[in-house]
């Protein structure tokens, strides 16, 4: 007998894998422009390529956070509808970063990735402006973090339910200067730093994989890819605690308006919630999550990751595209473009 519960999951399944191809569609573009300098060029194709194979999963989706709105981006906008739409297809919140560092594409640096999270519908807080000041942690320190709590608090409270001395945990933080005070603080305490120049999405993950090297991620960083860190993290079993944290009281002021507490502390399954969660990335530059994109030829090479919050799985997955034969994607021309 077929139950409700065994169709949903299959559904799940299918889709698991449909997401990887479209993260992959979406590096396969935007990886032909590493180190050309033009990010524009680049999100440009990561965003084709991830919207014209999205026409062919089978679900009902709803971007929930997207490329922005809509009069500001021609795909990928918040409340575009996409996927085939077919009768007995699921529906889902969708949120998508095509090009998660188009800088670090731009410049040839390491660690872009695309990135899609398809979702039961309200399941993802569509919180889509603004930043967030987050702290992260993998399974083992999940539940013992506290983002009002003083810095060196927090990094005495892991570094103990790690079993590690502070001076051996290695904390990511975005290299920006809004956070001089917070590296300080780390170094005085004698934490180890890992600087990044973009992606925190991929440092927040990284604090969760074993064997990154990585024990926890703190800073303020983008509020979308906090919702996308969260989604991971459902999947992997850490935490994500955030605040909405604004760079001038005319933001903050126009957050309240839109009914926004900025004393409110975002949980992950305030921000993502449910099991019902699947999140896939595909590396477009090298990084210590993912390899890029490698062109030998007619023949393209992607690694991938993709997971699933019901059952907690991570699969690795690395595809040999033989160019002569495989098409990709484009929704802005409608057809199918080799690369």
């Amino acid at each position: 007998m077929t139950t409700s519960s065994n169709i949903t999951a299959d559904i799940e399944r299918e889709v698991m894998l449909d997401l990887v191809r479209v993260t992959e569609t979406a590096a396969l573009r935007a990886g032909r422009f590493m180190g050309r300098g033009d990010k524009e060029a680049a999100d440009q194709a990561a965003v084709d390529g991830m919207r014209g194979m999205l026409d062919l999963v089978d679900i009902r989706g709803t971007v929930v956070i997207g490329e922005g709105e809509k009069d500001q981006a021609p795909m990928l906008y918040i409340g575009e509808k996409v996927g085939n739409w077919a009768y007995d297809g699921p529906e889902m919140d969708i949120a998508v970063d095509p090009v998660e560092g188009t800088r670090l594409v731009a410049y040839g640096l390491p660690n872009a990735v695309s990135v899609i999270v398809a979702a039961k519908k309200g399941s993802l807080a569509p919180i889509t402006a603004w930043y967030m000041n987050k702290i992260a942690v993998g399974p083992e320190a999940a539940g013992q973090i506290d983002i009002n709590a003083p810095v060196r608090e927090n990094l005495r409270v892991v570094a103990a339910t790690l079993r590690k001395k502070v001076r051996d945990l290695t904390v990511v933080i975005l290299d920006r200067p809004r956070h001089a005070r917070l590296i300080q603080e780390v170094r005085d305490c004698g934490a180890r730093i890992k600087l990044i120049s973009d992606g925190d999405v991929s440092g927040g993950i990284s604090a969760a994989l074993p064997d990154t090297g990585v024990d926890m991620l703190m800073g303020i960083g983008g509020a979308p890819e906090g919702v996308l860190t969260a989604a991971a993290f459902k999947c992997l079993g850490g935490e994500i605690q955030a605040k909405l944290w604004f760079p001038d009281e005319e933001s903050k002021e126009k957050a309240v308006q839109q009914g926004f507490d900025p004393e409110k502390v975002y949980y992950t399954e305030n921000l993502a919630s449910g099991d019902q969660i699947i999140f896939a990335a595909t590396g477009i530059t090298d990084g210590e999550l993912l390899q890029g994109v490698r062109y030998q030829g007619d023949r393209a090479i992607t690694h991938s990751v993709v997971m699933r919050a019901k059952t907690r799985t991570v699969r690795f997955i690395q595809a040999y595209h033989d160019l002569r034969y495989k098409t990709v994607r484009s929704k802005q021309r409608s057809r199918e473009l080799t690369v």
